[in-house]
Formats: C-alpha cells, structure tokens, sequence
C-alpha cells in the first residue's frame, strides 16, 4: 500500500484575471474528480493581500495516480487554457506526510516546516484528544472490544484533529513551526 500524496500549488495570477482563474480553477477540480482514480479532494485559498499567489491543495492516494493525472492530456489542455490568467510559472510541492496541515506564516520564504517542531506539536495535539477521549467516553465503553473501541476513539480524535483542531491552533504555532525568514 501507498501512502497518501499532497501536492500545493502556489500561482500568481495576472490582475484583473482572479474571478476567471477562480472559475478555471473549479473545473480543473471538478474535472480531475470525474476522470481520475485515487482523486481525495482539493482545497483552494486566495491570497491573503494583494499581488500574493493563490495556493491550491490537491490530494491523492497514491503517487502513481498523482503522476497519472500529471502525465494526462487533461491536465495539458487545462494548463494551456489557464496560461493566460497567470503571471509567472506555479510553484509546486510533492508533501507525503503531515505537513500540509501547517501553514506558513506570511513572509516566510521556506516551504517545508521544521519536522522536529511539527512531531512535537502533533505529539501534543494526539495526547491531548486520546486522554479526553478515554476519559470522556472510556465509561460509556468499557464493555466494548478492544477493537470496536480503537475504532471509534480513532475515528474521533482523526476527525478532531482535521476538521476542529488542526485548522484553528495552526495559524496560531505558524512561527513555531517555520523559521522566521521574511521575503526580500
């Protein structure tokens, strides 16, 4: 089994052009749902001032099915039609772990976050979701098996930490998790 790929796509695009690109981008996504395999999803953000690159989050099972949707004729025809929206070339990265969950702070120039400090807070943010959950509904459990146990406590804290947790305490340990290195 393959784990999971992420690529982030950070672009510039021409001014004036952004609704257009907005609306290229959605069928970009809708079409990659509809004719690849292994597509898990995409996530989109503008850029937080202006000038500033769009930062697209496209996820996939595998990297064989990430590298069939980058060899296809579909994502050529795509980029052609999107070319004159942008300003410059894309900057993309291949992330195969956690990392996609850790944002940069604004005017940071690197683009992998510290591996030690995201373990150390993931360590933490982990602990902290099993203990209350043991806690909390280790009664209401306690005659289940241990699987059926393992499988809801995980099930949770998962769905905790990607829809609850992760989003809110990440803008906040930005400059924990990155170096502090402002563009020029």
């Amino acid at each position: 089994m393959t784990a999971p790929v992420t690529v982030v796509v950070r672009r510039r695009i021409r001014p004036g052009r952004e609704a257009e690109y907005e609306a290229w981008l959605n069928r970009l996504a809708r079409g990659v749902a509809d004719r690849f395999p292994g597509y898990l999803g995409a996530d989109f953000h503008r850029p937080a001032g202006p000038g500033g690159d769009y930062r697209s989050i496209f996820r996939f099972d595998s990297l064989d099915h990430l590298e069939a949707f980058e060899r296809s004729a579909y994502r050529r025809q795509m980029l052609a039609e999107g070319a004159p929206l942008f300003a410059a070339d894309a900057a993309w990265d291949r992330l195969t772990g956690l990392e996609f969950w850790f944002d940069p702070p604004p005017g940071t120039r690197v683009p992998q976050p510290s591996p030690h400090r995201m373990a150390l807070v993931l360590i933490g943010v982990v602990f902290a979701l099993v203990l209350a959950l043991n806690l909390g509904l280790g009664p209401v459990m306690a005659g289940w098996p241990l699987a059926l146990r393992l499988l809801v406590t995980v099930t949770i804290q998962v769905v905790l930490m990607t829809y609850v947790m992760m989003p809110r305490l990440t803008p906040r340990i930005a400059r924990f998790i990155y170096p502090a290195s402002p563009t020029p």
